[in-house]
């Protein structure tokens, strides 16, 4: 659905159009891998002090030209004060590409989180983060066809600007806690507001009245033991923007690997998600020390089901955690 909105952006911006973009913002299967695209206040809600993650997203090879996604984000947290406090700082950045003109999309956002402690014997702490940079827009008009193409080989078009750029902002709060007296046992819930600028979105800057809608994303996971080795983790995402909304959820079961269930470094999950009336995302991911890798392939549920035969987009992920050697205490530390 969202590279059939990305044509509907590039023409709207391309002719100026005065009215609001209606279209849905880039997103992924694997959303808990991108948590500041969910809600900056999601940062830094891991064990360790750094966290790199990455993503790819190849979508609907068999229909036309491979549409590409990736994310990469960076999160570092650091000790606040003598109390349990502590600041995440990060960055958000992603690239798309869209399409047979080439529709790129890329933005790098700076974050800040700061996590205050509500409880001196548990992870427990209210979360309140904000997001904000530069986003570019670009196409080739090399690449269009238009009627004009097959008369004289060119376009027919005078298109001055082939890509903008503008300045994007997103803020969150969110809340986490340990479950029972098992820290490895947590869950969280949170709220987010994405492009609360409006930022434009033409080619036309003179005339720049295409206005990116508002999102709001409302974000919950909860992950408990069901026994010393086996966990099991559920995810959700619900989100509204303009007139579309989107719902994704899931669970995933665990298994510890290792003679010491409770200090193990190793894990094993699978599990499926399902995205409202689009796509049914079964899911792997191994744990291996401060390494972990997902894979999961979307299955078409929807109307375009019999032109792509159920056929949708793989995704792979990659995170890395490590301590440094000064690291933020085990109780500033949500272990989710």
């Amino acid at each position: 659905m969202k590279k059939f909105l990305a044509i509907a952006i590039c023409c709207a911006g391309l002719l100026g159009f005065r009215l609001p973009l209606w279209a849905q913002d880039i997103h992924f299967s694997q959303f808990w891998e991108t948590p500041l695209l969910r809600n900056p206040a999601l940062a830094g809600l891991f064990e360790g002090d750094y966290r790199v993650q990455a993503i790819y997203r190849d979508q609907w090879n068999n229909l036309t030209n491979a549409y590409r996604t990736g994310s990469l984000n960076l999160e570092n947290k650091i000790a606040v004060g003598s109390g349990d406090d502590y600041l995440t700082v990060g960055l958000q950045s992603f690239f798309d590409r869209a399409g047979t003109i080439g529709w790129m999309t890329t933005q790098f956002l700076p974050a800040i989180n700061y996590h205050k402690s509500l409880s001196t014997d548990k992870n427990r702490y209210l979360s309140l983060g904000a997001m904000g940079g530069w986003v570019q827009r670009r196409f080739d008009p090399s690449k269009m066809t238009t009627n004009t193409t097959y008369e004289t080989g060119g376009t027919g078009e005078n298109l001055v600007n082939t890509s903008f750029g503008y300045i994007d902002g997103s803020v969150g709060l969110s809340y986490n806690s340990q479950i029972r007296d098992r820290s490895t046992d947590n869950f969280y819930v949170g709220l987010a507001y994405h492009h609360f600028n409006r930022p434009q979105q033409s080619f036309y800057f003179r005339n720049a009245n295409v206005e990116l809608n508002a999102k709001w994303v409302i974000s919950a996971g909860m992950r408990w033991s069901v026994s010393e080795q086996g966990f099991i983790t559920v995810l959700a995402d619900h989100s509204r923007q303009g007139r579309f909304e989107q719902t994704v959820a899931g669970a995933l079961y665990g298994l510890r690997l290792g003679i010491d269930p409770e200090n193990a470094t190793h894990a094993i999950q699978a599990g499926a998600f399902l995205r409202l009336n689009e796509a049914f995302i079964p899911v792997i991911k191994l744990d291996m020390g401060p390494v972990s890798a997902s894979f999961s392939y979307d299955v078409t549920v929807s109307s375009l089901t019999p032109f792509n035969q159920g056929r949708g987009g793989f995704e792979a992920g990659l995170v890395y955690r490590w301590y440094k050697a000064e690291s933020v205490p085990d109780a500033r530390c949500p272990r989710f």
